[in-house]
């Protein structure tokens, strides 16, 4: 879905745990190239180059790809993307991420408890593919070439800033397309039932945390943010990031 002049709201629909549901990279460009956030689960290469061909960009004008955090569904598809690329790809990510992206530390998601918990989940697939699935989340990691800072700016497409909003994950950050006032938020943002609603408090390493870094996207000027899980939602953003931000968490939502 086109939503701005150069920026795009990529789908790639898959099936996780038994329910159909999509995921939503979002793709930048201008004349000196494009830049992706996000880069999908593993075995999703195809999807997604067929999405940003979909959207008239060229895949071979990919030059960036910025990680918003270390989940799996948000680096899965880098190893083979880069393997597509000659190497012209730079990946940059927040450096609190760094080290489980890059397989220095086990992804925090991968923990022995949180896969146990998986392959309960995963009880309905047959034993060779849940076995698959649950190596996947202990194996996958990707390159990072440059890590990013908070309030740092990347002169692509127009400016794009860094928000370093930890809690999802210790180096979650969201982007803001200045150009646009456009937000790619990450998993710091949902979209679900059509309303804009906070992190998923059971995807959510530190929920409190993940609450207060709301509070820093309040601040910029928002006319539409794009949630990984949901995709774009326009219309009153900022004062419902600032009622998201003020609101108590519950972990056991």
């Amino acid at each position: 879905m086109l939503i701005a002049t150069g920026v795009e709201v990529l789908e790639l629909p898959m099936d996780l745990f038994g329910a159909p549901t999509s995921v939503h990279p979002t793709l930048v460009w201008d004349d000196e190239g494009a830049v992706l956030i996000d880069a999908g689960f593993p075995g999703q290469l195809e999807q997604l180059r067929e999405a940003v061909e979909d959207a008239g960009v060229s895949f071979n004008r990919i030059r960036k790809v910025v990680v918003t955090h270390q989940d799996i569904d948000h680096i899965g598809g880098i190893a083979a993307l880069l393997a597509d690329a000659d190497d012209r790809i730079e990946v940059l990510a927040h450096e609190a991420d760094r080290p489980y992206i890059v397989g220095e530390k086990r992804l925090i998601k991968a923990n022995p408890e949180r896969l146990a918990q998986l392959s309960k989940r995963l009880s309905f697939l047959p034993e060779e593919r849940r076995k698959a699935v649950i190596a996947a989340f202990e194996t996958t990691k990707a390159r990072v070439d440059r890590t990013l800072a908070d309030g740092e700016r990347l002169p692509s497409c127009g400016g794009v800033v860094v928000i370093h909003t930890p809690g999802h994950t210790p180096g979650h950050i969201c982007l803001y397309l200045e150009r646009t006032k456009i937000l790619v938020a990450g998993d710091a943002l949902n979209v679900s039932d059509g309303l804009l609603v906070g992190p998923n408090p059971r995807a959510t390493d530190d929920m409190p945390r993940a609450i207060a870094s709301l509070g820093k996207l309040a601040r910029y000027d928002v006319e539409t943010v794009v949630c990984y899980h949901g995709g774009p939602y326009s219309g009153g953003v900022n004062a419902r990031i600032a009622e998201l931000a003020a609101a108590e968490p519950d972990p056991g939502a």
